[in-house]
């Protein structure tokens, strides 16, 4: 059933000024919607038999110049939706039409995405929309007030080439554009732009070739590192060694998420979190080896709320920008003492990541379903990593990572 659209004086509580307000009413399966227009007029200056004011109301041009300009609005959306095929309701009408008009150039649709994002404490997603935004900027010589048109995939492409120029590698062009291609989206969702003015149908984002270079290790290093004397060597040095194998033996858990770890989500032996990244959860076996890790950082005062790696502090770190920024900052202490230890063992280079890596390719290497694992932690999109673990039963994992060492 189609929704019918009318303004109506809203005949329910008058206004200070004696007045009552204008209201846009969307009738729909016997469901409506009311719609304030922004406007009030004297009831004896309405007819209300053909809900409009009558010739002699004061601001009679510029309530019915409003009332033309809503009902068009909202019937061409309804129009369009139809054409669509898309069901909707009074209230997802409206929600849709205000969507619209707040969101109608590049920038905005942006900001609003970003706004939304630390709203909800997503610091990390909003930093890649800030990023991606900031890019954009400077290849528009500092404007993105501008509609979604005039993206099309010949403007894509000489982005992508205006990128190559300024050195950026394949995976970062791959990720502005899949980030850019987000915001279209989600502009599309919103009716900002039609399914004709989209350009990725064409630019196709296939074309980039983002397979990251193998960094895995061999157990047998990973051992050799287990094996250095670390006495007498910086505090980080021997944080960065315990939180390269606690990420190795715990299932390839990533940095973030060892920061985050307190003591109270062990039980039975095993450590149960939720990634921080795609909020998925996950828990692993616990070994003697990543035991000993955490009765290392464990003080006699620890409490189930209290973290388990000396990185974050639940006294100071309290919001998530402050947690965020902290992390940031001890994982470059932690990779810089990696690259210490690297030396140590005869290796050129060793980040976080590369333990994350060498976890899913020394399971692969064990017979562990290839489907299951798919090169896990190699993929360019990580929050795909962790599906393996999602759909692996925990007696298939513990007896996977006895091949560990």
């Amino acid at each position: 059933m189609k929704a019918s659209v009318e303004v109506i004086c809203y005949m329910v509580r008058p206004m200070k000024n004696g007045e009552y307000p204008l209201m846009l009413r969307i009738t729909k399966s016997r469901k409506r919607k009311y719609v304030s227009m922004g406007m009030s007029v004297d009831p004896k200056f309405w007819d209300f038999d053909k809900n409009k004011p009558k010739r002699n109301c004061p601001n009679r041009m510029a309530i019915e110049k409003l009332i033309a300009t809503k009902e068009t609005e909202y019937n061409n959306l309804i129009i369009d939706m139809t054409a669509e095929r898309k069901d909707y309701t009074p209230q997802s009408l409206a929600q849709s039409l205000e969507n619209k008009q707040q969101s109608r150039t590049v920038e905005e649709v942006y900001n609003r995405l970003i706004a939304d994002l630390e709203k909800s404490e997503r610091l990390g997603n909003a930093a890649v929309y800030k990023y991606s935004r900031d890019s954009l900027i400077k290849f528009t010589h500092n404007t993105l007030d501008i509609p979604f048109s005039v993206f099309d995939s010949a403007l894509l492409k000489r982005y992508e080439d205006w990128l190559r120029i300024k050195g950026c590698k394949e995976t970062t062009i791959s990720q502005l554009f899949r980030t850019l291609r987000s915001v279209f989206n989600k502009a599309l969702e919103q009716g900002v732009i039609k399914q004709e003015n989209y350009p990725f149908s064409k630019f196709k984002l296939s074309r980039y070739d983002t397979h990251t270079q193998k960094r895995a290790i061999s157990k047998e290093v990973v051992r050799d590192i287990s094996l250095l004397d670390l006495t007498g060597e910086r505090f980080y040095t021997q944080l960065a060694r315990d939180v390269f194998l606690f990420s190795y033996f715990g299932a390839g858990i990533n940095f973030t998420d060892i920061a985050l770890l307190k003591f109270g989500y062990i039980s039975d032996n095993r450590v149960h979190y939720t990634r921080k990244k795609t909020g998925k959860p996950i828990n692993f076996q616990l070994t003697d080896l990543t035991k000993g890790i955490i009765e290392k950082y464990n003080c006699p005062s620890s409490t189930e709320t209290d973290y388990i790696f000396p990185i974050l502090s639940k006294w100071v770190h309290k919001t998530e920008q402050q947690k965020r920024n902290r992390i940031h900052k001890c994982l470059g202490h932690i990779n810089t003492e990696l690259k210490t230890i690297a030396k140590m063992v005869g290796l050129p280079d060793l980040t976080t990541y590369v333990a994350r890596h060498t976890f899913a390719t020394v399971l692969k290497r064990s017979g562990v379903n290839i489907a299951i694992i798919s090169e896990s932690l190699g993929h360019s999109d990580l929050a795909t990593t962790q599906i393996y673990l999602d759909s692996f039963e925990n007696s298939q994992i513990d007896e996977a990572m006895k091949n560990l060492l």
